[in-house]
């Protein structure tokens, strides 16, 4: 975050704007293909420490367990058929989790440098990973039905109405037991607004504007948790998962 044109609480100064007026698409790809295509990178500072990616991974795989009992459907140990990884990155994700609750594995990342990672990649040899798709999240249009779509730290990079026909089209393209996930940070300006980084051209939205945005589009949210277990000295952002069915 650039101190000289944000406020520490990373609203800009002298500026009423909504923070989502001011995200910049081709900013953002900008900054993201201007770092190096590894795993480490997509968490930031903290990827040079493994522990915090395992604890972050591991939080994604309670919280799945967890819904899952929620869903008469979804109580066994099965893996699903079909999932997505939105906003893929290398593949942490993947690699880490989604690997093994999904026989399969779709990716949606607009960076290309790292599709080309995920094509070359050892999943993609072993028919893990699915069909790639470099486009960001405001130009997919699913043409599957999906039993899994986990949507991580990449949706501060839409704008609201944008988020809110993402996750429409995504709730048209769940099967008849499938569940969108959505985990991200959330803001904690003081004054309950969301927070707009110019570093990556991303937003941080608050947990109820993220619940407003479920609502537009059609979404009820079966179950919402904090991340927990990250060590409080790091001053961490809170991440929050969401998982979402279509309302009935």
């Amino acid at each position: 975050m650039s101190q000289n044109t944000q406020n520490p609480d990373g609203t800009s100064p002298n500026s009423s704007a909504p923070a989502d007026s001011k995200i910049d698409h081709a900013a953002s790809i900008r900054y993201w293909s201007s770092l190096p295509s590894t795993t480490s990178n997509m968490l930031g500072m903290l990827g040079t420490y493994p522990w915090y990616s395992r604890i972050e991974l591991q939080g994604s795989k309670n919280f799945l367990n967890k819904v899952r009992r929620l869903i008469p459907a979804l109580q066994s140990d099965g893996k699903f058929n079909l999932g997505v990884d939105c906003g893929a990155g290398v593949g942490r994700v993947t690699e880490g989790f989604l690997r093994h609750v999904c026989t399969v594995v779709d990716a949606v990342e607009p960076v290309q440098k790292f599709t080309q990672v995920l094509e070359e990649g050892q999943l993609k040899k072993d028919g893990v990973i699915g069909d790639i798709y470099t486009l960001g999240l405001e130009d997919w249009y699913p043409e599957k039905k999906y039993d899994l779509i986990w949507t991580q730290w990449c949706v501060g990079h839409l704008t609201d109405s944008q988020l809110v026909q993402y996750v429409s089209r995504c709730r048209n393209s769940l099967t008849d037991g499938g569940i969108m996930v959505i985990k991200e940070n959330l803001s904690t300006h003081p004054g309950g607004q969301d927070m707009y980084d110019d570093e990556d051209s991303s937003v941080t939205r608050t947990d109820a504007k993220f619940k407003q945005i479920f609502e537009e589009a059609g979404m009820e949210v079966i179950k919402a948790e904090i991340q927990t277990g990250f060590p409080k000295q790091f001053k961490l952002l809170p991440v929050k998962s969401y998982a979402l069915r279509p309302k009935i």
